[in-house]
């Protein structure tokens, strides 16, 4: 029986033949450091740096290449923004459904003295949205970006949005929040895990001055690769959070104050920047508008088939509203481990159970604390794969 993997909100997979050779072309004919060596092995890894960093600010229209820096991940790309940005007395606003990576660090910073505010759900659309809802909650389904208006303060540094949701897939009205975080003078910071690569997003036109991502999702890297965009205003209000050697001005004990080296000190991951390369490479000729086309189509087919099955429910999605390739469904009088489980095990199907490091998502959309199913498609994924988990499903409904 043929292994269907539907868990890319996770990690993509499988990934672009050249991301791998990319890799191996790295560990086996360049292995040299960067900014130590003066030899052309160290120059030839250089260059290839730089080109990831003109390739992501291309792809997001950053300010510049020195702007884009390189960490492990998105989890430590959000820390290093976050705890360097907000200090004792400010004042943070959250966007519904976010991941750990954000609340996390916010709970921490909690601590310390910042206030944090969780913008909500609103159970009706505004005029000129959607209203067709499957799986609406008590809490509703909807946001409206001029709520969190009423959440500013005086002492309001940021805002904070989790672009897509890992849990519904819904895609949040990004430009909409920048516009209003430059209307009043705030910082706009965006968690892109579920969307870079997918959806189209301009740090310009949408206003953002810190873009965290992470290579090994939508961007079709290799994991233990991520980074983030900075614009040019909130440098400096952002301390390092992490020190160290960086090759330059090592006459100095003072942490640097220029970029990238401010915020990358010790050796970056190269192996996982050479397949990030790749998985880049690959987006911009592919196209991101054709990736998303049929990521959402995906999605979409799958929904469909799945509207006239009782007892399963869609949660958070909406007619004609953006969304990714990400589906959540929960079942009547079954736990959604016992799915799960049984969809790997009798159909080859990999999907992701529970609440997904999201449980103020879960609760926002009433699916807390059991969680749900979620079937993640990505650009790799075949019709064929939508419709055998479709069926999986019905089957396992039937049983």
């Amino acid at each position: 029986m043929k292994s269907i993997y539907l868990d890319n909100a996770a990690t993509s997979f499988p990934k672009p033949p050249a991301v791998a050779e990319k890799m191996v072309e790295y560990i086996t004919h360049i292995g040299s450091n960067v900014n130590r060596g003066s030899y052309e092995s160290a120059y030839e890894a250089e260059e290839t740096v730089f080109e990831t960093r003109t390739l992501l600010k291309e792809l997001f229209n950053g300010p510049d290449e020195k702007n884009v820096i390189f960490t492990s991940g998105i989890t430590l790309s959000l820390n290093m923004v976050l705890k360097g940005l907000l200090k004792k007395g400010d004042h943070a606003i959250v966007c519904p459904l976010p991941h750990n990576a954000v609340m996390r660090p916010l709970r921490q910073l909690e601590k310390d003295g910042v206030e944090v505010s969780m913008a909500e759900l609103s159970d009706s659309a505004d005029e000129g949205e959607p209203k067709e809802v499957v799986g609406s909650s008590e809490n509703g389904v909807f946001f409206k970006p001029s709520s969190l208006e009423k959440l500013i303060r005086n002492n309001t540094k940021a805002i904070v949005m989790t672009h897509g949701s890992n849990v519904s897939g819904k895609v949040f009205p990004i430009t909409e929040v920048g516009e209003l975080c430059r209307k009043h003078g705030l910082f706009f910071i965006v968690d892109s895990a579920q969307t870079a690569g997918v959806c189209e997003i301009d740090m310009k036109r949408d206003h953002i001055d810190a873009l965290c991502f992470t290579g090994h999702k939508g961007l079709m890297g290799p994991q233990g690769i991520g980074g983030f965009i900075l614009s040019d205003p909130i440098v400096s209000e952002i301390s390092p959070l992490i020190s160290g050697g960086t090759g330059s001005i090592s006459h100095l004990e003072d942490v640097p104050d220029f970029l990238p080296d401010r915020f990358e000190p010790g050796t970056p991951n190269l192996p996982g920047i050479f397949g990030l390369w790749a998985g880049l490479t690959f987006i911009k000729e592919t196209g991101i508008a054709v990736i998303r086309e049929k990521e959402e189509r995906l999605a979409r087919l799958f929904t469909s088939q799945l509207e006239t099955v009782g007892g399963l429910k869609v949660i958070g999605h909406e007619e004609n509203y953006p969304y990714t390739g990400v589906v959540s469904v929960v079942i009547k009088d079954h736990d959604p481990a016992e799915v799960s489980a049984k969809l790997e095990s009798e159909y080859c199907i990999k999907t992701r159970v529970g609440l997904h490091c999201s449980p103020s998502a879960h609760k926002a959309l009433g699916t807390y604390p059991l969680g749900t199913v979620r079937f993640s498609f990505g650009f790799f994924n075949t019709e064929e794969d939508v419709i055998c988990a479709a069926e999986a499903l019905k089957e396992i409904l039937q049983d």
